[in-house]
């Protein structure tokens, strides 16, 4: 008797062993630990059957198979550069970032075949319809609004995908090199323009200034003039009042002193005094006066000085 194998048994005992190994290695996978933020899609017999959320689980080996595992952290998806027509006709390259989340995990499993790829291709499509609507110089004024019209987009189709958009950011949006000469052009033109403008202004600024000034330094200058004026004019009139007032007062003790006793003789002498001094200087003057009474009868002119100034008394 023999302790050898026949080939027989060789081969029953290689497919137990496999069938054994099989057994062992679906009796681990059925054994799953999901991590936080992570969703595991779970099939029975080819329908779904249930979605694994973080933790400990264990699957029924041969039945229950995991489809699918979703992360449903915020991931960033690259756009990559397509080719654009503005409405002006002008060829613009545009590339962007997506940023989104699996929201349901199960609509994104089942819902569409690859949520990202069909999210690039929708939101390239959006960006080329927004473009063509806008001229060539808003594309670049308009980013946010392109950015919110493809997060619209995607979102609205998103609902059926199991995934939200947060937001779409353009990262470059390149002309032909033509295109950006002109346009360079252009905004030097336009930085050219603002400077020309503001220097007209300041110039016209620095005019209404200077004529202001001006004008304020005539009103002060017409103004002191006229106070100057003013002010002599009140120094004459005062002047005048005074010297009204002496020779009033003058006057007044003149007549005072005509009404004294002797006073009639003292005003005789000192006429007879002034006239005789204002005589002797005619002799110094060049031009000839013709006096209307006898100087050699000096009394008979006194007496008629006399009265005159009687006359004035009476």
């Amino acid at each position: 008797m023999t302790n050898e194998l026949n080939p027989a048994d060789l081969f029953n005992f290689a497919v137990w062993g496999v069938i054994f190994l099989i057994i062992i290695v679906k009796l681990f996978r059925s054994i799953r630990i999901v991590s936080t933020r992570t969703a595991l899609v779970v099939e029975r017999l080819g329908k779904y059957q249930a979605t694994l959320g973080p933790g400990f689980h264990v699957l029924i080996p041969f039945i229950d198979v995991v489809t699918a595992m979703q992360d449903l952290r915020e991931e960033t998806i690259d756009v990559p550069p397509q080719e654009c027509f503005s409405k002006d006709e002008v060829k613009v390259e545009v590339d962007g970032v997506i940023y989104m989340s699996v929201a349901d995990p199960v609509k994104a499993t089942y819902g569409v075949t690859d949520y990202r790829y069909a999210a690039m291709q929708l939101a390239q499509t959006t960006t080329r319809s927004v473009i063509g609507t806008l001229e060539l110089d808003k594309t670049f004024e308009e980013r946010d609004m392109i950015s919110q019209a493809v997060v619209d987009t995607l979102n609205k189709a998103g609902s059926a995908w199991g995934v939200h958009v947060h937001r779409y950011e353009i990262k470059n949006i390149k002309t032909p090199s033509t295109v950006q000469k002109a346009m360079e052009k252009q905004v030097n033109a336009e930085r050219e323009k603002r400077a020309i403008l503001a220097r007209a202004e300041g110039d016209k600024q620095s005019r209404i200034n200077t004529s202001e000034g001006t004008m304020r330094e005539l009103i002060n200058l017409s103004e002191g003039e006229r106070q100057r004026l003013v002010n002599e004019a009140e120094g004459r009139a005062s002047e005048i009042l005074s010297l009204a007032r002496a020779t009033a007062d003058s006057i007044e003790k003149i007549g005072h002193a005509v009404v004294q006793p002797g006073g009639e003789d003292a005003i005789k002498l000192n006429l007879s005094e002034k006239f005789i001094d204002n005589i002797s200087h005619l002799s110094d003057a060049e031009t000839s006066v013709i006096f209307p009474a006898d100087l050699t009868n000096l009394n008979q002119l006194l007496e008629a000085l006399d009265l005159h100034i009687e006359h004035q008394k009476g």
